[in-house]
C-alpha cells in the first residue's frame, strides 16, 4: 500500500516536491500531464503553486488532486539531506 503524503511544496518549474508518511520524498514532474484536460488549468502558475495536502493526497481544488499512488510510483526518488 502506498504511503500517504504529509507534505507538498509545488515548485516554479511545475514539479512537486513531495514527503510520504515514510519519510520518504519524490520529486515529481507535473508538465507532461498539463496536457490532459483534467489537469489543464494548474499550466497556470498561481493556481499551480496552491498545490496542497488534502487527507493524503495532493490537491489543489476540490475538483483537481493527483493519487500518493502517482507521486509515488512514477516521482523521482529524492535522498535525504
Amino acid at each position: 500500500m502506498t504511503p500517504d503524503v504529509i507534505r507538498v511544496t509545488p515548485r516554479t518549474d511545475f514539479k512537486l516536491d513531495a514527503v510520504f508518511a515514510t519519510g520518504e520524498r519524490r520529486l515529481f514532474d507535473m508538465k507532461p500531464y498539463l496536457a490532459y484536460p483534467a489537469f489543464a488549468p494548474l499550466a497556470e502558475a498561481n493556481l499551480f503553486m496552491c498545490a496542497h495536502v488534502s487527507d493524503g493526497v495532493v490537491a489543489w481544488t476540490d475538483e483537481i488532486d493527483l493519487s500518493p499512488d502517482t507521486l509515488y510510483l512514477r516521482g523521482e526518488w529524492v535522498q535525504a539531506a
